[in-house]
């Protein structure tokens, strides 16, 4: 006589990551508009009940998506949560941030266009660990003589992020290829980083700074001039 079959055991967890790395296949694809908690069970291969036990909106899911993110953001730009430590802000590279951040743009673009959207729509940003994180480090650095007098780091915050990551639906539009994509990456770090230079940063402080921007114009119009458009 056959015995019967073990029944699986429930992993609550594993569960909930097979059906949030299904939305973020879907939302990668098709945008939050078109996401629904049925298509995205069926991807996760789980039933319908199943995941309205783990989200019980598509809205939720969405901000779990969204947190996810942040997560991802964080790290790639910032390094470990769990080790990071309160930098001096003398000793942020600026430069580095805005690289970083633009390539996950770059990498990620639907992704980060759904975590700016939940973002700029929250009531309470600083829930969000890069937010907090990045708009903190921001804020700091105006309040030292490193910055231009009167500056706005709320606003210069979502300045800064919204370009990082709208930029990137306009470069995939305009570049036949993931080689023009980079460029076009670097493009947006170099403009940010000029902008900051003559706007932010008190540029006799960061002479550094100076040095790679100049550096930058010049390697951008010569990828512009091997590439027909300067």
């Amino acid at each position: 006589m056959a015995e019967p079959r073990k029944r699986r055991a429930r992993d609550p967890e594993a569960t909930r990551a097979i059906i949030l790395e299904a939305a973020r296949t879907l939302l990668a694809k098709h945008g939050p508009e078109a996401l629904s908690l049925s298509e995205v069970a069926h991807l996760a291969g789980v039933n319908r009940g199943t995941a309205y036990q783990h989200f019980e909106t598509r809205e939720k899911l969405i901000q779990a998506t969204a947190d996810w993110v942040a997560d991802k953001l964080f790290r790639a730009v910032f390094g470990d949560p769990e080790t990071l430590e309160e930098r001096r802000i003398e000793e942020v590279d600026n430069a580095d941030l805005t690289d970083r951040m633009a390539e996950f743009g770059r990498q990620n673009p639907e992704l980060c266009r759904i975590w700016l959207l939940q973002l700029l729509s929250s009531p309470e940003p600083e829930n969000d660990p890069f937010w907090r994180e990045y708009h903190g480090s921001l804020q700091r650095f105006t309040k030292t003589d490193l910055a231009e007098p009167g500056i706005d780091s709320e606003v210069l915050s979502v300045t800064i992020l919204a370009g990082a990551f709208l930029w990137p639906i306009w470069a995939r539009a305009h570049s036949r290829d993931e080689g023009e994509r980079e460029t076009l990456a670097k493009r947006y770090a170099y403009e940010t980083l000029r902008l900051s230079l003559h706007g932010t940063l008190r540029a006799e402080k960061f002479p550094a700074v100076a040095e790679r921007v100049d550096r930058t114009r010049v390697h951008i119009a010569r990828l512009n001039a091997e590439s027909g458009e300067g």
